[in-house]
């Protein structure tokens, strides 16, 4: 490692360490309690799919929207649920696109233009009819359930098991938790309309705390990186990404060989996340992901969130707990 890359990494260490310090300890214990309200550890013992489905549905329209306004739309018109989609395809739907998964693709169901790839079929078509935000989300939901059906056999929980059994290269080998994590993030990823983002970040609470005598759940779970605007943003405004001469936009370069995710997975290599607390694993990516993000999310700390900077202009709040290691660069 030359002086620049050693340089960059001990300034990566110390501009992050508030938000390590100020995230609450309680990660796991919350995840736990949220999974436990859905029954999820109870369908994870039982390889109940419908429950995982109907709680990952809950997740999935987060996406494109604040969790306040999508929570709201939901509380108000409802969801969908395994059980509800199941009932519709025992039918059989004349539209040959729900015959499977591999059938489903370009169904490009719009809710409101109301069209589809078989217009002459969609006053007959169980898609449309659940009363979702938005026709993205209502092929989402048939998508996983096909998926789930299809790929999975119906035994989601079974499914994840023998991907990361054949994935695992062995405890303590390099890689180990990479090859397990894309093991599941590739082929999951071909579902309609979930990002790479909301996946990570509902997998990573299903495989860290859906049964932790699950080790290789747990190993895998605490690899699955979630990076948004508000990660990605603190990493430029603090000048992480320009001292590793890794800057870009967001998106899928976030996850490439220079991108905000691997820079994040080298940091946990660097830091001991027991330190924060001792149940957790030693090194733990999501962990220092979801401490990055509270420490800027409005629902958070709220310190470095772009609604509160100015970013065509170098930040100025020297309240803020990382201001003096911050080199302080601007978005725009």
């Amino acid at each position: 490692m030359d002086e620049d890359d050693k340089q960059a990494w001990q300034h990566f260490e110390a501009v992050t360490r508030p938000a390590l310090i100020l995230s609450p300890p309680t990660f796991l214990d919350d995840i736990a309690a949220s999974l436990s309200r859905a029954g999820i550890q109870e369908a994870v013992a039982g390889h109940d799919s419908g429950p995982i489905f109907d709680w990952l549905m809950s997740l999935f329209q987060l996406q494109g929207i604040s969790d306040a306004v999508a929570f709201a739309y939901a509380a108000e018109h409802g969801s969908v649920r395994w059980r509800e989609i199941e009932a519709a395809l025992s039918d059989e739907p004349d539209c040959p696109r729900l015959t499977s998964y591999w059938h489903f693709h370009h169904c490009r169901f719009e809710k409101s233009a109301w069209t589809c790839s078989e217009p002459h079929l969609l006053h007959r078509c169980p898609l449309p009819r659940h009363p979702l935000r938005n026709g993205r989300l209502n092929q989402a939901a048939y998508s996983l359930f096909l998926f789930i059906r299809d790929i999975c056999d119906s035994d989601l929980v079974g499914w994840i098991d023998h991907r990361l059994e054949r994935a695992d290269i062995g405890v303590g080998q390099p890689d180990r938790a990479e090859a397990m994590r894309e093991a599941l993030l590739h082929p999951m990823s071909h579902i309609f309309g979930v990002s790479y983002k909301v996946l990570s970040m509902t997998l990573a609470d299903l495989l860290l705390c859906g049964d932790p005598n699950r080790e290789r759940w747990v190993a895998t779970g605490a690899h699955m990186i979630a990076i948004d605007s508000l990660v990605h943003n603190l990493l430029h405004r603090t000048g992480v990404l320009d001292r590793f001469e890794c800057v870009h936009e967001i998106g899928p370069d976030c996850y490439g060989p220079k991108g905000c995710a691997g820079l994040i997975d080298g940091l946990a290599e660097r830091v001991d996340a027991r330190a924060f607390n001792p149940s957790f694993p030693s090194m733990f990516p999501r962990f220092i992901q979801h401490a990055l993000w509270c420490f800027c999310a409005g629902d958070g700390l709220d310190i470095c969130n772009g609604n509160r900077i100015d970013d065509t202009n170098p930040c100025r709040n020297s309240h803020c707990p990382a201001f003096e290691t911050c080199d302080c660069l601007t978005l725009k």
